[in-house]
C-alpha cells in the first residue's frame, strides 16, 4: 500500500468534517474544526504565545496561567480578550498570522510524514479562524513563488547569516524591520532564528532575508570574508512583489463579510513586505 501524503490526509478530514488535532510527526500539529483548519502549530515558527510574550504583550507566566485557566473546554482566546491583551480583532489577526506561518513550513515539504489524528481534540486558544484546506495549500503555493522571486535560492534559509562589508551602491534605503534584521544577523542566527529573536513571523523574516540578500546587504557567514563581501555573487532579478490570493473563508462568526479577509490578507501582505 501506497504512503498517504498530508494533502491526502488533511482532504479526507475535510470531506469527513473532522474535529481534532493531526500531529504531524515531531514537526507540528494541524488542528481542524468541522473539517476546516482553525490552528497550526510547527516546531519552526512562533506560535502565538511566543508573538505576544516577545513583543511584551504578556509575559510568559501570564500565558501560563491563562493555558491553565482555559482547560480543555473553555476557549484561552476569550480569556485573553477578558483580561484586555488582545482585543477580538488582534486575536483574530494573531491566529491567521501564525497559522499561516506554520502551514507554510509544516506543510510544504514533499514526502510522507507518520501523522495521527486524535479526534475531538482542540488547541487551548479555541477557534477563532477557519481556513479551507485547498485554500491553504494554495497559500503555501504562493509563498514560495514569492520567496522565488525575491531570490531563486534557498541557500541562506538554513544558514545563519551576517551583513556583507561594503555596499555595492552609493546608499540603500530599508524600512525599520530590515533594518532590525540588519543588526540582527550576527552570524550565529538563521532566518527562523532571527524570527525567534526578534518575535516576527518565520515566513516574513525568511522573505525579508532573501529580499536583503538580493540586494546584496546579507550573505551566509561563510561567504562574507574580506574577498568576497564586497560584491555579492550573481544575484537574480527581482520581479514585482506577488499579487495577495485568497486562502482562507472567515465564517466565523458567522455574519463576517468576505471582505474581511480580504482586506486582512492585504494588510497580512503589507506587513510581510516592510
Amino acid at each position: 500500500m501506497a504512503p498517504t501524503t498530508l494533502d491526502t490526509v488533511l482532504t479526507r478530514l475535510a470531506a469527513d468534517n473532522a474535529t481534532g488535532s493531526l500531529r504531524v510527526g515531531k514537526d507540528g500539529t494541524v488542528y481542524l474544526t468541522g473539517g476546516r483548519v482553525s490552528y497550526v502549530e510547527c516546531t519552526t515558527t512562533p506560535g502565538v504565545e511566543e508573538l505576544l510574550t516577545t513583543s511584551g504583550r504578556i509575559s510568559a507566566s501570564g500565558v501560563r496561567g491563562i493555558r491553565q485557566a482555559a482547560g480543555p473546554e473553555a476557549d484561552g482566546g476569550d480569556l485573553l480578550i477578558e483580561k484586555g491583551v488582545l482585543s477580538r480583532g488582534e486575536l483574530e489577526f494573531c491566529v491567521l498570522g501564525a497559522t499561516l506561518d506554520a502551514s507554510f513550513f509544516l506543510l510544504r515539504p514533499a514526502g510522507t510524514p507518520r501523522s495521527r489524528f486524535k479526534e475531538g481534540d482542540t488547541h487551548w486558544l479555541g477557534t477563532h479562524w477557519y481556513f479551507d484546506v485547498p485554500g491553504l495549500f494554495r497559500e503555501c503555493e504562493r509563498r514560495s513563488a514569492r520567496l522565488e522571486r525575491a531570490w531563486p535560492s534557498a541557500e541562506l534559509d538554513g544558514e545563519a547569516v551576517v551583513p556583507v562589508g561594503r555596499l555595492n551602491g552609493g546608499h540603500v534605503l530599508l524600512t525599520a524591520p530590515q533594518w532590525e534584521l540588519v543588526l540582527a544577523a550576527d552570524s550565529t542566527a538563521t532566518p527562523l532564528d532571527l524570527a525567534r529573536r526578534l518575535g516576527r513571523p518565520a515566513y516574513s523574516t525568511l522573505l525579508a532575508v532573501r529580499e536583503l540578500a538580493a540586494a546584496g546587504l546579507l550573505a551566509t557567514h561563510a561567504a562574507s570574508g574580506p574577498d568576497t563581501a564586497d560584491v555579492p555573487a550573481a544575484l537574480p532579478k527581482r520581479t514585482p512583489a506577488a499579487q495577495s490570493g485568497d486562502a482562507s473563508e472567515r465564517t466565523h462568526p458567522p455574519q463576517a463579510d468576505a471582505a474581511d479577509v480580504n482586506l486582512l490578507i492585504r494588510l497580512r501582505d503589507a506587513l510581510e513586505a516592510l
